[in-house]
């Protein structure tokens, strides 16, 4: 168990009257509590009002400012507490951050400019009659110009999970501009001109060999640094959720500690609760602090941010906002009021067709090009054990119409007869009907099952319309009668073959998948659809979750 660390009690208990200065016109701290008090105040009302009297003192000039003890929110109180006058400012990264962080730059500088060389190499040299001048060398810098344009070296800085998929599409825009670049100024780099074809062979070839280097350099890069370490400021629930998502074995991040934002009494200083804060990050060597933001102490929060980010370490927020309405949000600025827009449940009728569309070539091609695979399978099952070759189960589909799944059959032919035998066995995972070492399961369906080639034949309910090539999980009826009142809501998408519960790292329990069921349809996008696939083909490789 990771060890916890809590807040104590305060010192002084000192309470939020601040005496007049004396000296004439210069700002007073009282002043300067008003006018915070004033700013939270207004943030507060009306579930907190507070009450503000002034003296016959500060009306002849003399400021001070008394907050009656018993209306002030728990939160104002001790933010009223800290002592005034103490700056928070942002400090500079400690060294070992910077180095950690160094590291992963420079990794993906060295594989941009290596995949600019060999582009420019294969597609002027080797695929025209042109030729590559020496001050070509020149050219290499522009790509890490047209990256840091598009914000490619300073990302990973700021999340825990430094992929190379999430960066596709930068790096398509990043491609198509150094390409455009280098046709421009062609005349100082190329002895003669480039052809349409060599031009769009630099294009793709940049793209593809960027994308593969960057994997590669931050696999070495993740090999080469220390692990990131992260402290916790939040609650138990949230804790346990965020370390079951972190194991260390991944090489993405470990939680080191966790201390509660909400710890102390509402009489203590805040002092005691960052004093604890910044002692935390120096002894346990924090890179990055997660905070879990309390609805009930917003500025205690505010502060416990500002705090950390003065002790130069990365900060993280948990919002458990994003849980409701996702990541697909769109930032709205009202004179400096932020709001979030929201995205109405369900896909519009546009995206229905893109999806369906890309849904039915895909398949229509999968089915053409696996075709040798199919057969191979088929005799095997039937070389294997009696019974058919396809497995046929009906599921719930989309706003709850039964459909026939078809999958390639790995079990006995008297499945169904011994599966009330063996629900015993199966210990369900909030519903979901899994036995491990399912004794049903044939020599050859073991393996099917391993590489998920059982699911191909799902390829046919994929172009006949009944299933999407990614979406919700398709639930067998017993399994949907679980699922009630809003929740429900995830029929209201074609069931598919990979989804978000298929690239988790581990089984995931009904619960858990009816949440990025809805996370899925409130962020859609065609992207989205690619890079769950391009998810799915490692993770079925690397046979996780099995």
């Amino acid at each position: 168990m990771v060890p916890s660390d809590q807040v104590g009690p305060a010192a002084d208990g000192r309470r939020s009257r601040v005496a007049p200065n004396p000296v004439a016109g210069e700002q007073t701290e009282s002043a300067t509590s008003g006018a915070s008090c004033r700013s939270i105040s207004s943030a507060l009302r009306p579930k907190h009002p507070i009450i503000v009297s002034m003296s016959a003192d500060q009306r002849a000039g003399k400021a001070q400012t008394r907050v009656s003890p018993s209306q002030v929110p728990p939160d104002l109180e001790r933010v009223l507490a800290r002592p005034a006058g103490r700056p928070i400012t942002e400090g500079m990264s400690d060294r070992r951050i910077r180095v950690r962080e160094a590291v992963f730059r420079r990794a993906l500088a060295s594989a941009d400019v290596l995949a600019a060389a060999f582009a420019l190499v294969v597609c002027v040299d080797f695929l025209g009659r042109s030729s590559l001048r020496p001050s070509a060398l020149l050219a290499l810098p522009l790509i890490i110009v047209t990256g840091k344009a598009h914000g490619l070296y300073h990302r990973d800085e700021l999340v825990i999970n430094k992929t190379t998929l999430d960066q596709v599409p930068a790096l398509l825009h990043c491609a198509t501009l150094y390409t455009l670049l280098f046709v421009l100024l062609q005349g100082a780099f190329v002895d003669g001109s480039l052809s349409s074809t060599q031009i769009v062979a630099l294009w793709a070839t940049l793209f593809l060999v960027a994308v593969v280097a960057r994997r590669l350099a931050r696999a070495v890069a993740r090999r080469i640094t220390p692990l990131e370490r992260c402290l916790f400021v939040g609650g138990d629930e949230s804790f346990e959720r965020l370390r079951s998502k972190l194991p260390a074995g991944r090489g993405r991040a470990s939680l080191v500690g966790r201390m509660s934002l909400t710890q102390g009494r509402p009489e203590q200083s805040l002092d005691a609760d960052v004093t604890r804060l910044h002692r935390l990050i120096e002894e346990r060597e924090v890179h990055r602090v997660i905070i879990e933001p309390s609805e009930e102490l917003p500025q205690t929060t505010l502060d416990f941010v500002r705090e950390a980010k003065a002790t130069g370490v990365r900060v993280s927020l948990l919002p458990r906002i994003l849980e409701v309405v996702g990541s697909a949000i769109e930032v709205d600025d009202v004179d400096g009021v932020t709001l979030l827009g929201v995205r109405a449940f369900g896909l519009p009728r546009s995206s229905r067709m893109i999806k369906r569309s890309f849904d039915a070539t895909s398949s229509a091609l999968g089915l053409i090009a696996l075709m040798p695979v199919l057969l191979v399978i088929a005799l095997l099952i039937k070389l294997d054990s009696a019974g058919p070759v396809i497995f046929r189960q009906a599921r719930v589909g989309r706003d709850g119409r039964p459909f026939t799944m078809w999958k390639f059959r790995t079990m006995r032919a008297d499945t169904d007869r011994l599966k009330a035998r063996l629900r015993v066995r199966g210990a369900p995972e909030e519903g979901l009907f899994k036995i491990p070492d399912d004794p049903r399961i044939t020599r050859v369906g073991r393996w099917l099952r391993q590489v998920s080639l059982d699911e191909l034949p799902q390829l046919v309910n994929v172009l006949r319309g009944e299933m999407s090539l990614v979406g919700p999980r398709p639930l067998v009826a017993d399994e949907d009668e679980k699922i009630t009142g809003l929740d429900r809501s995830r029929l209201r998408l074609t069931p598919g073959m990979t989804g978000h519960w298929q690239v988790q790292d581990s089984r995931v329990p009904m619960g858990e998948m009816v949440k990025l069921d809805y996370l899925y349809v409130t962020g859609w996008s065609l992207w989205f659809d690619i890079k769950i696939l391009l998810r799915t083909i490692p993770h079925v490789l690397a046979r996780r979750g099995m």
